[in-house]
């Protein structure tokens, strides 16, 4: 009988997975170059089907495999989804209570279920990436003012 997958639930990999994610993202990373759809050829109990992959999800495919390869855990989220503060903090990879200071602050938009605070993956996400940002600019700020001091930077 087919276990009924959650898309949040993390897949640990077994050993055997790791072993056939690792050969398998080496083949495929060969096709990310190209930046184009994929055709995969799937043979299983149910016949042989061939299947057009999109680019974009080859790419998802290929980082899912490489993370499977070094034995991590892999779970996607639907960019719609709302996340738990322990969950929102796992992925900015901050604390909870430091996450909690952040809503509090309104540096990050959430929406109360009760009691219990639920922020989007999209505004993670996007917050995710505005604090990524800052930091590369702060850091060419520092780059540049080393150069003009002649810090040797």
């Amino acid at each position: 009988m087919a276990r009924t997958m959650h898309l949040g639930e993390p897949r640990v990999p077994t050993g055997r997975d790791s072993e056939v994610a690792a050969a398998s993202s080496r083949i495929l990373a060969g096709h990310l170059r190209r930046k184009s759809e994929v055709k995969m050829r799937l043979i299983g109990d149910a016949g042989e089907t061939e299947v057009t992959i999109p680019a974009a999800a080859v790419e998802l495919f290929a980082e899912i495999l490489a993370q499977m390869a070094k034995g991590n855990a892999v779970a996607l989220t639907p960019i719609h989804a709302e996340l738990t503060t322990q969950e929102a903090a796992d992925l900015l990879n901050v604390s909870r209570p430091h996450l909690v200071s952040l809503l509090e602050k309104g540096e990050l938009p959430f929406r109360k279920v009760g009691t219990h605070r639920r922020i989007a993956v999209a505004e993670l996400l996007a917050y995710k990436a505005k604090v990524r940002a800052a930091r590369i600019r702060d850091l060419d700020e520092l780059a540049a003012e080393a150069q003009k001091l002649r810090l040797g930077y």
